[in-house]
């Protein structure tokens, strides 16, 4: 087991890439990730906030999310992919337009090495807020 210094939290691998703290914004999240892959989260940032202007920005589960009245897609950094979050059914939905692509029950992954298929990120970001958003004002 391994122990950082800096939180005190225990690990089993030496070194563990992890969060010392709570990350209180996308901001932060983006900032706490590897040089190499800042970019990345920058522009999928980006296209989500064009696709989905309507929703809120928070970080759920330690991951950037968008947010409605529930979470409606989430994004985050890994070792070698950037990993998009909408959910089992749209991954089921845009099954064709993702077989280029690691996919799994809810789990899209984007591999740092091709460019980021922005309009199908923005097309799935549309298709959850409209599936998943709620307005509490209208309940």
């Amino acid at each position: 087991m391994w122990k950082c210094p800096k939180c005190g939290r225990s690990f089993s691998r030496e070194g563990q890439h992890h969060f010392c703290g709570k990350i209180e914004t996308i901001d932060q999240y983006i900032d706490e990730q590897d040089e190499s892959v800042r970019p990345y989260l920058i522009e999928v940032r980006q296209i989500l906030r064009e696709a989905i202007p309507e929703a809120k920005e928070k970080i759920s589960w330690s991951m950037p999310t968008y947010w409605k009245g529930v979470n409606i897609i989430h994004f985050a950094a890994s070792k070698k992919h950037l990993g998009l979050y909408p959910g089992g059914e749209a991954t089921t939905v845009f099954a064709d337009k993702l077989k280029d692509y690691d996919v799994s029950k809810g789990t899209i992954r984007l591999p740092y090495n091709k460019p980021l298929p922005k309009e199908l990120i923005a097309e799935i970001a549309t298709w959850c807020f409209e599936q998943y958003a709620v307005d509490k004002k209208a309940k």
